[in-house]
């Protein structure tokens, strides 16, 4: 059996073709099939829509969130209630088109592999969020070390073993698609382009992308509180520097340094002081959620 897992919030004018274009290419395929329909406590119609569907196909399963947890918390949520031997993860905005999953679990049938990404090789979004994305998908890559997050989101298959390794990494603070080239395994792609939403807003705002994308950083890179160190050593050289100048400025007799130098000098340790305790603030945060063991979502009902 092969289950979807598509997360939803405030999705109500697109929920029906949605439900259409994921029906059609999973009765194609051929293979049993289930849809978790994740609700991330959403306020407009969505639920009703999707309880619709419900009643339409009862393959199509409804988990309904106490409230909204958030994009990486849904998909935690939903992954946890499939059953299927190959999992689907397709975000519910309809731009990772669910025509590419035919190809992925062909691809994952053969053997080869346990995760089939879709890898995004052109985008139509708007200028400015590709050319975000595009930065933060470069600086990523080689800050994490991590391998298979160029160019890739959340949508993809996994086998049940991949899908059993991903579910044991248990932190609070989740990126999915660095954890999930964390597991391992043999992993493909499926090239596609993605379109822009032809319907709703997008509900992924920057505000959100960059706290996720401090999320990613954060959780698979040490770089940011080496930058604290490193700022630390370039203080060092610069003081030094700074004290020998006006040492030899003095024996030299010439006139002492001004006020300007010094202000500045105070600025840069100020400054250096106040990113080192930001970016050790972050860490600490992030430390504090995990020890604080709260569960990543709360289920409100499931509706099989």
């Amino acid at each position: 059996m092969i289950s979807l897992v598509i997360p939803v919030y405030n999705e109500e004018v697109l929920i029906f073709d949605l439900f259409g274009r994921v029906q059609k290419v999973m009765e194609e395929i051929g293979e049993p099939f289930e849809v978790i329909l994740v609700d991330d406590g959403s306020s407009d119609s969505t639920p009703d829509k999707l309880k619709s569907c419900h009643d339409k196909d009862a393959r199509f399963k409804i988990l309904t969130l106490s409230r909204n947890f958030g994009h990486q918390a849904a998909y935690t949520a939903g992954l946890s209630y499939a059953k299927g031997n190959y999992i689907v993860m397709m975000d519910g905005d309809l731009q990772d088109p669910p025509e590419l999953i035919a190809e992925m679990y062909r691809l994952a049938g053969t053997g080869a592999f346990d995760v089939v990404y879709g890898r995004r090789l052109h985008r139509k979004e708007r200028f400015l969020k590709r050319m975000l994305i595009k930065c933060f998908h470069s600086i990523y890559t080689r800050l994490s070390n991590l391998e298979n997050v160029r160019q890739v989101g959340n949508f993809c298959l996994l086998s049940r073993r991949a899908l059993k390794a991903f579910l044991s990494l248990q932190e609070k603070n989740r990126y999915l698609p660095g954890l999930r080239s964390f597991i391992g395994f043999r992993q493909g792609y499926v090239d596609y382009s993605r379109p822009d939403r032809e319907l709703g807003t997008a509900k992924m705002s920057l505000h959100r992308l960059f706290i996720l994308a401090f999320d990613a950083v954060f959780s698979f890179s040490s770089l940011p509180v080496k930058v604290c160190l490193y700022s630390g050593f370039a203080g060092v050289i610069l003081i030094f520097l700074a004290v020998t100048y006006a040492l030899i400025g003095k024996l030299a007799g010439l006139a002492p340094l001004g006020w300007s130098s010094l202000i500045l000098s105070i600025y840069f340790i100020g400054s250096v002081q106040l990113l080192s305790i930001g970016i050790l603030g972050e860490y600490v945060y992030r430390i504090y959620r995990e020890t604080q063991n709260r569960p990543v979502f709360l289920v409100l009902e499931y509706i099989e």
